[in-house]
């Protein structure tokens, strides 16, 4: 199906996070601005081989072996996930990241486009961070556009912070009565620091499983003050947006909780992403009354219940608004691969810093596609 020039179409995106758990595929009908319609979505966990591939690939740069082998996972796995795909006119894929750094203005994601295009038959929207980096951007975070038309969507009058906790912690702060996402002031974002990735590392490390479920290990836990005081302390946190973060960039919290018992030390990682989101509120234009979460972390109760009386705001997950937070970034990659291909801007000054608003991902279709 050739993508229309104008108007809504039924667009797929899908998301590897850095936390390793699988592939999100979501499907929307936009058209680049507006949500329409909110199609399905789902989720394909990785193997436990498949998991340590990508976990011995983290830092890799192109050309690295273990970059090689884990795009050989990262290929299989959405090929696997996508193959019995509802009819869409694209897909927005973007990939998994290995390595990220903006001072350096490289980022690495693997995943090979027209691989998946040859083997779905479908046009596929790729490479999503590389134009904004050529242009002086952060390359990151990607999915505030896709948040400001969420809260259009969800019938918003006023602005809303949407807090992403993956791998790491991203905010968005975006006004849904500008008319477009570009548009100065319409979306500030920026990432906040670590997340999830130093608790999973930690709860991995010790065998204690992948992830802390419903921060249930956490909450039995105490908080060591002296090492959170150290995190939070940093001069990152001061640093004004934009501002993005490699998944390992906070990795010495490792070695900090190292002789903690395995409950503080889940406690103590969950403080450092509650307290590092809270360093980050200063930076929005405008106290959130309501933050909606989003990403695996607004499953773990304990960090949830920091966030609330570190914030002193209404803090919830987006399924309170009738928003599906395990489909969100995936259902961006399908919003902005609409945007790209229609010329329209993915990311602006207020979101990575680029020095105007820019759009631009590859695109690769199977040989007999037409362009529309």
């Amino acid at each position: 199906m050739a993508v229309k020039e104008k108007g809504p179409v039924w667009a797929a995106g899908t998301m590897s996070g850095t936390s390793f758990d699988g592939v999100d595929v979501a499907v929307i009908e936009t058209d680049g601005i507006e949500i329409v319609s909110l199609g399905e979505a789902r989720s394909t966990a990785y193997s436990d081989a498949d998991r340590a591939v990508l976990r011995a690939a983290l830092g890799a740069w192109p050309g690295e072996p273990r970059a090689d082998a884990a795009a050989e996972v990262v290929e299989a796995a959405h090929i696997a996930a996508l193959a019995d795909l509802p009819d869409v006119s694209l897909l927005g894929f973007h990939g998994q990241t290995l390595a990220h750094d903006p001072e350096g203005r490289r980022t690495h994601q693997v995943g090979d486009g027209a691989r998946l295009a040859t083997a779905l038959d479908l046009e596929v929207v790729w490479d999503f961070r590389s134009a904004d980096m050529e242009m002086g951007g952060q390359g990151a975070p990607l999915a505030p556009f896709y948040h400001w038309a969420c809260a259009r969507w969800i019938g918003m009058d006023a602005p809303v912070a949407i807090l992403n906790l993956g791998g790491v912690g991203n905010i968005s702060w975006v006004d849904p009565r500008m008319p477009t996402p570009e548009m100065p002031g319409a979306c500030i974002a920026f990432d906040t620091g670590p997340a999830n990735a130093p608790i999973d590392d930690m709860m991995s490390t010790r065998g204690l499983g992948a992830y802390d479920a419903d921060g249930a290990l956490a909450g039995q836990g105490q908080v060591e003050p002296d090492i959170l005081q150290r995190i939070l302390e940093l001069d990152w946190f001061d640093q004004a947006p934009p501002k993005s973060l490699d998944r390992d960039a906070f990795s010495d919290l490792q070695s900090a909780v190292a002789l903690l018992g395995d409950a503080d030390a889940a406690a103590t990682l969950a403080a450092c992403a509650a307290g590092a989101v809270a360093r980050g509120v200063p930076h929005l234009p405008a106290r959130a009354e309501r933050v909606l979460v989003t990403g695996g972390g607004r499953h773990n109760k304990t960090i949830m219940a920091m966030l609330a009386e570190a914030l002193g705001s209404d803090v919830a997950p987006v399924e309170a608004v009738g928003l599906d937070g395990d489909a969100m970034e995936a259902q961006a990659f399908a919003y902005l691969a609409v945007r790209a291909v229609r010329g329209l801007p993915t990311s602006a000054p207020g979101t990575t810093g680029v020095a105007a608003p820019v759009g631009g991902a590859r695109r690769s279709r199977p040989a007999q596609r037409s362009l529309a």
